[in-house]
C-alpha cells in the first residue's frame, strides 16, 4: 500500500525527520562524548565534528570539535538532532547501503572517499549505480575488462558499467525477459559514455554467429549520431542535445541479431541559435573543416567562422567528415547518399547567411545576387526567385479567397529559421531512419535490451520550453524510479519472510498532474496555439489564473510577469515563457515545403511524410512519444545508471560537494536510501554475520553445529530490542544504527584481547628484565663480598675454621676405623655359620626352590596366553590379506575388460568410418594390408588400460617400426600413404576429442615421441650422435622425412595449444574462489558489510571451491601428464602455463575488488601462494620456472602487507614491486581497504609519492595482465633409449596381426 506525500516541502521535512529519528532511537536522545556527527556547513555541505561534552535531553547547545580543531556551541532542535558518522570501517564502501546510518551527509562523504582518494568513480546504491565523470581517461574499460565481468554475479567485483550491463544480460538469459538500462544525469555527466560502453559490452560477450557484423553496426551508429545530435553546451563539450533509446535485438542463443534506435525532443532551436560559449551541432564544425578537400569543394564552404550558424569556439571535437563516411557505409548509407546529407548541411549553413532586408515596416526582401542563397537553390536543386519571394511572403487561405501578405524582416528571419530547423530536423530523422533499416534483420526477435541515454532533469539562468519537456519527461522517469524501488524492497521482504511494513515515499503525480491533467499546462498550450492571434502573454495568464494560490505546486514569480514556477521534484524551477508558443506549432510555410518538394535530391522526398506532422504540435507529439517511452520501459526490467558531473569547471577528480549533493537530490539516489533506510537498510547473510562476530561468541555458543542458530542465539543476547532485527531466510535485516553497534562491540572486544595480549607480553618482558637484572646483582654482590672478605678479621675467622675442620676431619676418621673393625668381626661369624651342620643349609635351599617354581609357573601361563593371541592375530592378517588379493584381482580383472571393451568399440568405429587402402603390388599386398590395419588402429588407442607397464610413446615406436618398414622396401607410396593416414588420424581424433584431457595428453605425448623418433633413426649426423651402435643400424636408409616432421611439429604444437586451453577451462573458474576468496588462513577472516547488491542464497558455503581444490586440480593434471609419458621439458612448460593463468587470473579480480584490497586478504594470498610453491617442490618442478609467474601476485600481496606511511616506506614499494606495474600499484593503493579500525587508510599523498617516484619507468600504462598470454612452446630432442627389436607389443593393444620382420 503507497502512502504519496502531498508536496515537496512535506517530503523535505519528513527526509530530515527521519534522517534524525533513528538517530535518537539508537542513542536513547544521549549523545555522548567523543561520538562523531556531521552538522550542516555552508561550502561542504556537511562537515564532520566530534562531540566533546556529553548532550543531554533539553540542552540547546552540542559541544563538538571540529576536524581542523576548531570547538564549537553548535545549536541544536532536540527533535531533529545532528545524523551521527558511520564508523571508519564502513567508510568507502562499494554499495551505499551497506553503511549503518543511511542519511545525505553519509552518502555524499562515502561518494568522495571513493572518488578523490580511492580514485573510483563508480558506486552503488541499492539498486542503482553511480557514476561519477572524472574527467580523465582510465584503463578500465578495455577487453580484458569486460571479460573479467562477463559472468560474475553482481557485487562480486568492485561496481562497474559493465557489471549493470552482465546483470541486465544474465537476467534476460535467465527470465526470458526483456531489460532496460536507463542512464541519466546532467549535461556533462557522462550519459552518452556511459551508455556507450554498455552497448560495447553486449557486442563483445554476445557477438553474432553470422558474417552480418550487427554489432560492428550498432557501435558504428554511435559517432554518427553524436555527430548530427550533440553539442558543446558549457556544461559539456559533447552534449546529448536529443534523447535516444536503442533496443538492441537477440535471437534464442543470446547473440546480437539487430537493432532498433528512437530519439526524443531534438533540440532544434540550437541550429539557428546558441547561448553564450556555446556551438551548433558537431556536424558543421566537422563539415567546415572538410571544406577545402576536392571532394566537398562544390559545396562552397569557408571557415566555421564565415557561417552565421556556426560560433567560433573552440576546443570541441573537430574531426573531418571523412572519418565519419566508414561508419555511414557500414551502416549501409552509399556514397550518393552521404553526398546528398553533406549537400543538405551545407545548405542549411548557406540558407543562415541569407540576409534579409527591410523594406519600410511592413515588408522586407532578400537581394536576387545574394550568393548564399543562390547556392542553397544549387545544392537543393531549387527555384531560386521562387524561394526568395516565399520567404518574405506568406499566403492566407481563407473560405473565399487566397491571401498573399508580405512579411516584416523579423518575420522573414523567423521563417528562414524556421525552414533551417526543419530541414534539420527532417535529415536527422533521415539518418535515424537508415542506422534502423541497417541494424534491421529478418526473422523475430527473441528478446532485448534497451538502453536509454536522456537528458537528466536541468535548470538553467534562462529556462525556456526545451527544459520544461526535459523536466516533464524526467518527472515521468521519476515516478517510474520510485515504484520500481518500492516494489523492489517489497519483494525483499517478502523473499524473506519478514513482516511488510508501510512505507511513506515520495510520489510526485502532483506535479504529473499539473502538467499533463486535462486544463493543465500542456492542454492550455495546445490552446492558446490553436488560436489565430495566440501569444506567449495569454497563455501565461491563464496560467496564472488557473493555477496561482489553488495549486502548491505553481507559482508566480514576484519580480516578473514573464515566468512561471513550478516546484518538481528535484528543485523548483523558473521558466520564461517567451517562443513557447511558436516552438510548440513548430510550423513551416507550406509553400516553403512545396516548393522544397519540387527539388530533385533523394531525401527531399521524404517530405512529405510530414505534411500531416505540422498539423501536431510539438508538445503533442513529445507527450506520444514519451507515452510509448514509459510503456516499453514498464513492461521491461529496468536497470539505472546515475550520472553525476563532480565539478563545472570540468577538473579531474576534484570534488564539488554542492553540486554533487545537488543532483543527487535531483537523480533520486537519496529517495532510494531514505526508502531503504525507514525499514531494515542493513542486510547481512548469516555466513558473513558468523564471519564478522564470532569473536563476539561464547565457546558455548560456537559448539552448536547450526550457524544460522548461532547467529540467533547471539543477536538476541547482544542487542536486546528485538524491534532492531528481524531474521530473514537467508539474511538478517538490521535497522539503522545497529550494524555500528556491533562494529563498535566488535572494537571493545578486539580491544580487549590487544590489551590483555600486551599486559602478557609486557609482564613477561618486564619480567625477563628484572631476571637479568636480579643476576646482575648477584653477581656484583658477590665479588662484592669477595673484596670486604679480604681483611685481617676474615683471616682470623678463616684461620679458626681451618682449625675446626683438622679436629672434625680427625673424628671422622676415628669413626670410620671403628666401622673397619666390626667388619672383620662379623667376615669372622660367617665362617664360624658355614661350619654348622647340612641340614641347615638345605632348609635354606628348599625355601629358595620353591619361591622359584612358584615365579616359573606365572611366567609360562603369561607367556602361553601371549603365544595364544599372536597365533589368533596371524590368522586374522592372513585371512585379511586373502581377501585384499582377492579383491585387487577383481578390481584389475574388470580394469583390463573395461580397456580391452573400450579398445574394440572404438578400434570398430574407426574401421567402419575408414575406407580400405587400394591394394599395391602382390608381393607387398600382404605387408600393405597389416600396416592399414594399424593406421586403423593407432590413433584411436585408449589412455587408459594403455599407459600402464609400458616404455613411455610405445605407440609412437610402433608406428616408427611400420614407417621403418615402409624404407626398408623402398617403397615411397606405402610410406608416404602411411605418414598421411597417421597424421589425418591423429587430426581426427584430437578434433573428435577436443575437449578429453587424457585424449589431448595421450596423444601430444605419442606425437611427440613420434617425431623424435624420426628425427632419431634419420641418419642426419646431428641426431645420431646420440644413438647406440645398435640404434644406428636401425636408421632410414632411403627417405628423408624432414617435410613431414615439419608436419608433425606444427600437428604436436596445435595439440599443445588444444590441451593447454582444455586445462585453463577446467581451472579457471576454480583460481577466484580458491586463491582469493577462501581463507586458507583460519581466524584471519577479512568479510564486511556488502549491501543490497551482495547475495547468497545458503547459509552453507562447502559447494564453493578451496585452495584444495586448486591443488587437487592441478596433480589431477600432473598424473595424467606422467602416466601418459609426457616428455619432462612439455609437462614443465604446461605446468609454467598454469601458473602464469593461476597468478594473473587472481590478480586482475584483486584489481577490480576493492572489497579484497587488505592486509589481512595479503596474507591469505602469500599462504595460498606458499601452497603453489610447495606443491612445485614436492612435484620436483622447481626448475620450470612456474614459481617466476606468480611473482606479480607476490609482489601485490607484499603490498597489501606492507607498512605505507612514510618516504621510506614508498621507496621501499618502488623497489620492492619490480613485476607490478605503475598502474597496478597505484590502483592497488587506490583500493587498499582497512578491515578493522586499527588499519589505516592509505592517504592520497602517499599514493601521488609513489607514482611520482614511479614516473621514470617505461612500460606500457596496462591494468590488466592478458590471460590469453600463451609462452612459446619449445619440443626439446629427446632420444629414445630403447632398442626397437626389444620392444614389445602388449596383447592388449589387439595388434596380433602385426608380424615382426
Amino acid at each position: 500500500m503507497l502512502f504519496p506525500i502531498a508536496s515537496q516541502a512535506e517530503h523535505l521535512k519528513k527526509l530530515l525527520l527521519h534522517q534524525h529519528f533513528n538517530f535518537t532511537n539508537y542513542c536513547h536522545v544521549f549523545l555522548l562524548q567523543y561520538n562523531r556527527v556531521w552538522i550542516p556547513d555552508n561550502e561542504e555541505v556537511w562537515q564532520s565534528a566530534e562531540i566533546t561534552k556529553n548532550y543531554k535531553a533539553g540542552d540547546r547547545f552540542l559541544h563538538v570539535q571540529l576536524e581542523d580543531g576548531t570547538e564549537l556551541s553548535y545549536p541544536v532542535d532536540p527533535a531533529a538532532l545532528p545524523p551521527l558518522r558511520n564508523p571508519d570501517i564502513l567508510v568507502g564502501e562499494n554499495d551505499l547501503t551497506a553503511l549503518s546510518y543511511l542519511h545525505e551527509p553519509a552518502v555524499l562523504h562515502n561518494l568522495k572517499i571513493r572518488f578523490v582518494e580511492s580514485k573510483l568513480i563508480y558506486t552503488y546504491s541499492g539498486i542503482i549505480l553511480v557514476a561519477i565523470n572524472p574527467y580523465k581517461e582510465l584503463p578500465i574499460y578495455g577487453d580484458a575488462i569486460i571479460h573479467a565481468y562477463s559472468g560474475q554475479n553482481m557485487g562480486d567485483m568492485d561496481p562497474h558499467i559493465f557489471a549493470v550491463a552482465e546483470e541486465a544480460y544474465k537476467q534476460m538469459a535467465r527470465n526470458n525477459k526483456n531489460q532496460s538500462i536507463i542512464v541519466s544525469g546532467e549535461s556533462g555527466a557522462g550519459k552518452t559514455v556511459s551508455a556507450r560502453y554498455t552497448m560495447r559490452y553486449f557486442a563483445t560477450v554476445s557477438k553474432s554467429s553470422n558474417n552480418a557484423h550487427v554489432e560492428d553496426k550498432v557501435l558504428a551508429s554511435n559517432p554518427i549520431t553524436e555527430a548530427v545530435g550533440n553539442a558543446k553546451t558549457t556544461r559539456n563539450d559533447n552534449s546529448s542535445r536529443f534523447g535516444k533509446y536503442t533496443e538492441i535485438s537477440f535471437d534464442q542463443s543470446y547473440q546480437i541479431i539487430g537493432a532498433n534506435m528512437r530519439t526524443y525532443l531534438l533540440e532544434k532551436s540550437r541550429v539557428v541559435f546558441q547561448s553564450e560559449n556555446e556551438r551548433n551541432y558537431h556536424i558543421f564544425y566537422q563539415l567546415c573543416a572538410s571544406a577545402m578537400q576536392p571532394e566537398y569543394e562544390h559545396l562552397k564552404l569557408g571557415r566555421s567562422q564565415e557561417n552565421n550558424l556556426c560560433c567560433t569556439i573552440l576546443g570541441c571535437i573537430t574531426k573531418q567528415v571523412p572519418q565519419h563516411c566508414s561508419t555511414l557505409i557500414n551502416c549501409t548509407v552509399s556514397g550518393d547518399f552521404q553526398m546528398d546529407v553533406f549537400k543538405m548541411l551545407a545548405a542549411i549553413l548557406h540558407l543562415g547567411n541569407v540576409e534579409i532586408a527591410a523594406v519600410g515596416d511592413e515588408r522586407s526582401s532578400i537581394s536576387a545576387e545574394d550568393k548564399h542563397l543562390s547556392i542553397f537553390c544549387e545544392l537543393l536543386d531549387l527555384n531560386c526567385d521562387k524561394v526568395a519571394w516565399w520567404l518574405c511572403h506568406r499566403k492566407i487561405v481563407t473560405t473565399s479567397e487566397t491571401v498573399t501578405k508580405p512579411m516584416t524582416r523579423a518575420q522573414a528571419a523567423n521563417a528562414r529559421d524556421a525552414l533551417a530547423k526543419k530541414i534539420y530536423s527532417h535529415l536527422f530523422d533521415f539518418i535515424v531512419d537508415r542506422i534502423n533499416q541497417a541494424l534491421q534483420f529478418p526473422g523475430k526477435q527473441h528478446t532485448f535490451i534497451g538502453v536509454l541515454d536522456i537528458y537528466g532533469f536541468e535548470t538553467f539562468d534562462v529556462n525556456s520550453f526545451e527544459q520544461f519537456c526535459i523536466n516533464y519527461a524526467n518527472e515521468k522517469l521519476q515516478q517510474q524510479f520510485n515504484l520500481h524501488v518500492f516494489k523492489l524492497e517489497q519483494e525483499e521482504y517478502m523473499k524473506e519472510d519478514i513482516p511488510w511494513t508501510l512505507i511513506d515515499f515520495y510520489d510526485n503525480q502532483p506535479v504529473i498532474d499539473l502538467i499533463e491533467a486535462k486544463m493543465g499546462i500542456l492542454e492550455l498550450l495546445d490552446e492558446e496555439c490553436l488560436l489565430p492571434h495566440g501569444k506567449d502573454e495569454n497563455w501565461l495568464q491563464k496560467l496564472y489564473n488557473n493555477f496561482v494560490n489553488k495549486n502548491t505546486l505553481f507559482e508566480k514569480p514576484r519580480m516578473s510577469n514573464t515566468s512561471f514556477i513550478i516546484q518538481h521534484f528535484a528543485d523548483k524551477v523558473e521558466y520564461k515563457c517567451e517562443g513557447f508558443l511558436e516552438k510548440n506549432r513548430d510550423t513551416v510555410h507550406e509553400v516553403l515545403i512545396e516548393i522544397l518538394k519540387e527539388s530533385k535530391v533523394y531525401l527531399t522526398f521524404y517530405w512529405k511524410r510530414f505534411i500531416s506532422r505540422t498539423l501536431l504540435s510539438g508538445v503533442f507529439q513529445f507527450r506520444n512519444s514519451l507515452s510509448l517511452l514509459m510503456a516499453t520501459l514498464n513492461a521491461t526490467t529496468p536497470h539505472y545508471v546515475r550520472c553525476i558531473k563532480p565539478n563545472d569547471e570540468k577538473l579531474p577528480f576534484e570534488f564539488d560537494s554542492k553540486r554533487v549533493v545537488q543532483q543527487l537530490r535531483a537523480c533520486g539516489v537519496l529517495e532510494t536510501i531514505r526508502i531503504s533506510a525507514q525499514s531494515y537498510p542493513s542486510r547481512w547473510t548469516y555466513i558473513e554475520f558468523f564471519s564478522r562476530y564470532s569473536i563476539l561468541m561464547t565457546q558455548q555458543e560456537l559448539s552448536i553445529n547450526d550457524k544460522k542458530q548461532i547467529c540467533k542465539i547471539v543477536l538476541q543476547r547482544l542487542i536486546q530490542d528485538h524491534n532492531q532485527y528481524q531474521f530473514g531466510r537467508t539474511k538478517i535485516f538490521f535497522r539503522a544504527g545497529q550494524v555500528a553497534y556491533l562494529e563498535k562491540l566488535r572494537s571493545d572486544r578486539l580491544r580487549q584481547a590487544c590489551i590483555l595480549i600486551q599486559k602478557r607480553v609486557r609482564g613477561w618482558l618486564q619480567r625477563r628484565s628484572f631476571l637479568s637484572t636480579r643476576r646482575a646483582a648477584i653477581t656484583l654482590q658477590q665479588y662484592f663480598r669477595g673484596q670486604q672478605a679480604i681483611t685481617a678479621r676474615n683471616l682470623k675467622e678463616t684461620w679458626a675454621a681451618i682449625v675446626i675442620q683438622k679436629y672434625c676431619r680427625g673424628y671422622l676418621v676415628r669413626r670410620l676405623l671403628l666401622c673397619f673393625h666390626l667388619a672383620l668381626n662379623l667376615t669372622h661369624l660367617i665362617k664360624v655359620f658355614l661350619h654348622l651342620p647340612c641340614s641347615f643349609s638345605l632348609l635354606f635351599n628348599r625355601v629358595l626352590e620353591s619361591h622359584f617354581q612358584s615365579q616359573k609357573e606365572i611366567y609360562e601361563k603369561e607367556i602361553e596366553g601371549l603365544n595364544f593371541k599372536v597365533e589368533h592375530l596371524s590368522q586374522d592378517i592372513n585371512h585379511l590379506q586373502k581377501l585384499f588379493r582377492e579383491e585387487n584381482d577383481i578390481n584389475d580383472g574388470i580394469r583390463l575388460e573395461v580397456s580391452r571393451l573400450t579398445s574394440e568399440n572404438l578400434v570398430s568405429s574407426r574401421c567402419r568410418s575408414t575406407t580400405q587402402m587400394c591394394l599395391w603390388h602382390s608381393e607387398c599386398c600382404g605387408n600393405v594390408f597389416e600396416i592399414s590395419r594399424l593406421k586403423q588402429t593407432g590413433p584411436y588407442l585408449k589412455p587408459r588400460g594403455v599407459v600402464v607397464n609400458m616404455i613411455p610413446g610405445l605407440p609412437a615406436h610402433i608406428l616408427f617400426m611400420c614407417v621403418r618398414y615402409a624404407d626398408y622396401l623402398n617403397d615411397a607410396d606405402m610410406l608416404k600413404s602411411f605418414m598421411n593416414v597417421t597424421i589425418d588420424g591423429i587430426k581426427q581424433v584430437v578434433k573428435e576429442h577436443s575437449e578429453d584431457f587424457e585424449m589431448l595428453s595421450f596423444w601430444l605425448s605419442n606425437t611427440y615421441y613420434f617425431l623424435n623418433c624420426l628425427k632419431q633413426y634419420s641418419g642426419e649426423e646431428e641426431f645420431m650422435k646420440y644413438n647406440t651402435p645398435r640404434q644406428n643400424k636401425n636408421c632410414l636408409k632411403h627417405f628423408d622425412l624432414s617435410e613431414y616432421r615439419q608436419i608433425l611439429s606444427d600437428l604436436a604444437i596445435r595439440i599443445y595449444h588444444q590441451f593447454i586451453i582444455v586445462m585453463e577451462n577446467n581451472i579457471q573458474h576454480m583460481i577466484v574462489p580458491g586463491m582469493l576468496e577462501y581463507e586458507s588462513l583460519q581466524g584471519i577472516s577479512g568479510l564486511k558489510p556488502t549491501g543490497f547488491r551482495k547475495r547468497s542464497s545458503s547459509i552453507d558455503d562447502t559447494d564453493t571451491y578451496t585452495m584444495t581444490s586448486v591443488l587437487q586440480q592441478l596433480s589431477y593434471f600432473y598424473s595424467t601428464m606422467c602416466q601418459n609419458g609426457l616428455d619432462s621439458e612439455l609437462l614443465k612448460q604446461a605446468v609454467k602455463q598454469l601458473f602464469f593463468l593461476i597468478g594473473a587470473v587472481t590478480l586482475n579480480s584483486l584489481f577490480l575488488r576493492k572489497d579484497m584490497c587488505s592486509c589481512r586478504k595479503g596474507m591469505q594470498i602469500r599462504c595460498n601462494i606458499s601452497y603453489l610453491e610447495e606443491w612445485l617442490k614436492d612435484k620436483n618442478l622447481q626448475s620450470s620456472n612456474a614459481k617466476e609467474t606468480l611473482e606479480p601476485l607476490s609482489q601485490a600481496a607484499w603490498l597489501l602487507q606492507v607498512k605505507k606511511i612514510t618516504d621510506d616506506d614508498a621507496k621501499e614499494i618502488c623497489e620492492h614491486c619490480t613485476s607490478l606495474s605503475t598502474v597496478q600499484i597505484v590502483k592497488i593503493l587506490n583500493s587498499y581497504t582497512p578491515i578493522d579500525d586499527f588499519e589505516k587508510r592509505v592517504t592520497p599523498s602517499f599514493v601521488r609519492k609513489v607514482q611520482a617516484m614511479l614516473n621514470n619507468r617505461e612500460e606500457v600504462p596496462q591494468l590488466m595482465l592478458d590471460t590469453k598470454h600463451l609462452f612459446q612452446v619449445t619440443f626439446p630432442f629427446t632420444p629414445s633409449p630403447h632398442a626397437l627389436e626389444l620392444i614389445q607389443v602388449p596383447s592388449s593393444f589387439k595388434l596380433g596381426f602385426l608380424t615382426r620382420v
